[in-house]
């Protein structure tokens, strides 16, 4: 029994050196605390590499909370599948998404399961998913630095590193400091620290306010030697676009928003072509 388990994990590690061959840069999203817009990040830089003509797949790694099937309007859809692999699922012709949340009936039915369990979806997630040929994959981490993370550190050692996503009190950027020591201990590049909700902008008067204080990410990236790649406003219409399935690089999210994700974006690929 032993031995078919090694001989079944082998021949899944093969499928997933194959699968990832055809990608050509693997981004994993992922903070050290939930509630600080992670999910929101990565959905809105798939959207924003597709919006600039590269091939993206989302891959949603958050097992007991997945929240990018709503965030890219897919709510409530369900995978296809060939007789050798899953399809993901289209947003648009250059960005298709996975998630568990595609292959459950029930929206609101809990996912209950142990550690070796989720860390076998995931890898079917990277091994048995048709992706394709893709430019880039963003991959949306659930918070912490457990199974999952580990998981897929372990299965893409040649992934281009790891997008740290923190709110600027402090109560955020010290578990976010631990998930930037794990991307160290894992040998994962990190790419650059998103400062998110750095303060409010008033729908009626466009005037700021840092509710969350602001600069908190900018300076601990400083702190930890780590690139700072930028921060997002937080907005009322970000959340019901969030809600709707829309981006924040749409023309219905709020000009500072849409500046902020630019930023970030080209910080981003500034990044990806310093390599290691």
């Amino acid at each position: 029994m032993a031995n078919d388990q090694a001989q079944q994990y082998e021949q899944q590690t093969q499928r997933i050196v194959q699968r990832m061959e055809q990608v050509g840069h693997v981004i994993l999203v992922l903070s050290g605390k939930g509630g600080v817009g992670k999910s929101t990040v990565a959905a809105n830089l798939a959207y924003a590499l597709a919006d600039r003509g590269s091939s993206v797949g989302l891959m949603d790694a958050d097992l007991h909370g997945p929240t990018i099937p709503l965030m890219t309007g897919l709510a409530g859809q369900m995978a296809a599948g060939t007789p050798d692999a899953l399809l993901p699922v289209e947003v648009t012709p250059n960005l298709a998404v996975m998630s568990i949340g595609f292959l459950t009936a029930e929206r609101d039915q809990p996912t209950i399961w142990r550690g070796p369990l989720r860390g076998g979806v995931l890898r079917q997630f990277l091994g048995d998913v048709e992706w394709g040929s893709r430019d880039f994959l963003v991959i949306d981490l659930p918070p912490g630095t457990g199974d999952e993370p580990l998981t897929l550190a372990q299965s893409l050692p040649h992934a281009d590193g790891a997008i740290i996503v923190s709110t600027p009190q402090e109560a955020s950027l010290a578990d976010c400091r631990k998930a930037i020591n794990f991307a160290h201990k894992v040998d994962l590049r990190v790419l650059g620290v998103v400062e998110n909700m750095s303060g409010f902008i008033c729908p009626h008067c466009g005037e700021r306010t840092d509710v969350f204080s602001t600069g908190g990410g900018e300076t601990m990236a400083q702190q930890m030697n780590v690139p700072f790649l930028g921060r997002v406003p937080l907005a009322a219409e970000v959340v019901a676009l969030g809600d709707a399935g829309v981006s924040l690089i749409s023309d219905q999210a709020p000009e500072a928003v849409r500046e902020a994700w630019t930023e970030i974006v080209d910080a981003l690929m500034q990044r990806i072509r310093e390599g290691r």
